[in-house]
């Protein structure tokens, strides 16, 4: 041996191994505030990218066959009966069948939005009814008729007549345009000077 492993053994002398278990438990250290601060951030930080804001989460759920319909403050009787009896010629068609929940949800908001820039008034939207699926029926149209009465662009809806895919499709009335607006106040007003 050479002075310097003999060095090296008294310096080392009394030292003791480490011991090292064979597997090692991981912790969270994260505190469950800290989650929920993260959770939220989450959420708000989506809802400053996604000007969507229909829900996705749990709705209240409608039968397969129910017949609904949703009116808002200020619609006329008459107008709401015209297109409860699909009168109104339909302007657009959005078929939803085979589609996700998250799929129809950008689907939906994606044609209310583009039907309102095109000065779109009556459309058709078809969820379908739902009755195939035996173990949670009616899942999309519930989510449907939800979404309609959170758009504030859609004024009314009604399901449609049997011809236009019945208890699977509603027709939807949309918010008239300031244009459309002005167009039949010109309309009706020329009558009267």
């Amino acid at each position: 041996m050479s002075d310097e492993d003999d060095l090296f053994l008294q310096e080392m002398q009394g030292v003791k191994r480490l011991k090292t278990p064979e597997k090692v438990t991981l912790r969270k250290d994260t505190p469950q505030g800290n989650v929920a601060v993260r959770r939220n951030n989450a959420v708000v930080e989506q809802a400053n990218t996604d000007p969507n804001h229909l829900r996705a989460s749990e709705v209240p759920r409608v039968g397969p066959h129910d017949v609904l319909g949703f009116k808002r403050p200020g619609i006329q009787d008459g107008v709401y009966r015209k297109l409860r009896l699909g009168k109104y010629e339909t302007e657009a068609r959005l078929d939803l069948h085979r589609r996700t929940i998250e799929e129809a949800r950008r689907e939906v908001y994606r044609f209310v939005r583009d039907c309102m820039e095109a000065d779109l008034r009556s459309v058709l939207i078809m969820p379908g009814k739902g009755d195939r699926n035996i173990k949670d029926p009616g899942v999309l149209k519930s989510y449907l008729v939800f979404w309609l009465e959170e758009l504030e662009q859609v004024q009314a809806f009604h399901t449609a007549q049997p011809h236009h895919g019945g208890t699977g499709a509603f027709y939807v009335l949309l918010r008239k345009s300031e244009r459309k607006k002005q167009q039949a106040r010109e309309q009706f007003s020329k009558g009267r000077i």
